[in-house]
């Protein structure tokens, strides 16, 4: 949505426990979301929301240093589907499920859903993607598929109120272009030209920014084992002799940001300078 507004967020603790199941409203939406455990799957039988249409999501944490995970999924009756996956599917600990309050999901819809929620998470690729298959998109109405990108809308606003990320970028092209004055720069030995934004998340290094073609001899291990799992998972790409990012990538801390753009060791307080040559670290002092 281009345009922000004021919304209402009604939240209710099914258990009264905050980490148990939660249902999600939104002010002016016909739909509903519940946050259900794993462990609570088989308690929620009786609820007869549940037993209608929905597109849903399973979440597992990330598997050793990796990326968490998430399956995107679709169903005629929710609460059966998941004790399925309950059986059948053992990475996941949480299912977040999104139905419509007035019943108005048809199978056509929740598999538009399903195919435009898998395509925006790989897109953003912040998780892990579980799905085994590529979700098909059902062929609707304009009018409908006009519903549905609202629909989906509303999904991320309530996605992200639970914790989950899965369909936001790590920066949008939005901030990049409107605030070209945050961009950090770093302009180095052996083809290093990176650009990057701090954001709340860590140092997002952004796409096409280009990556020293070496490391120098004193690199440490953990910084050439990182840069070659970038590598190797597409994050950076050889193309015409260079080394550069493929896609935007978020960063724990400037330094690691740095060290990978440099192929060295590095302060990327120091290194990260903005358009007039200002060091980070005299720029967060400043701000």
């Amino acid at each position: 949505m281009n345009r922000k507004h004021a919304k209402t967020i009604k939240l209710f603790l099914l258990d009264g426990d905050p980490e148990g199941r939660m249902v999600c409203e939104l002010s002016n939406w016909a739909g509903k979301a519940y946050r259900l455990p794993r462990s609570s799957i088989k308690d929620s039988g009786s609820r007869e929301d549940l037993k209608a249409t929905a597109v849903y999501l399973l979440f597992g944490r990330a598997d050793g240093e990796g990326k968490a995970r998430v399956y995107i999924g679709e169903a005629e009756n929710a609460v059966i589907r998941l004790n399925d996956h309950v059986s059948n599917k053992e990475f996941w600990n949480e299912a977040v499920v999104f139905l419509s309050k007035d019943e108005n999901l048809n199978k056509a819809h929740i598999k538009y859903l399903e195919s435009r929620l898998y395509e925006i998470a790989k897109d953003t690729d912040r998780f892990e993607l579980q799905n085994g298959n590529t979700p098909t998109k059902s062929s609707i109405s304009e009018s409908d598929e006009a519903e549905m990108e609202e629909f989906i809308d509303y999904i991320r606003i309530l996605i992200n109120v639970m914790g989950y990320k899965v369909f936001e970028p790590f920066v949008t092209a939005e901030r990049i272009e409107n605030d070209a004055s945050s961009i950090l720069y770093i302009n180095s030995a052996r083809g290093a030209n990176g650009r990057s934004i701090i954001t709340s998340e860590g140092c997002v290094v952004l796409e096409g920014s280009e990556v020293a073609v070496s490391t120098v001899p004193s690199t440490p291990v953990s910084t050439i084992k990182l840069r070659e799992s970038l590598q190797g998972e597409g994050i950076i790409i050889e193309k015409e002799g260079k080394l550069i990012f493929a896609k935007n990538y978020v960063f724990s801390s400037p330094s690691t940001a740095a060290a990978i753009v440099m192929g060295r060791s590095a302060n990327g307080l120091i290194e990260w300078k903005n358009g007039d040559g200002i060091e980070l670290r005299k720029l967060d002092q400043n701000g």
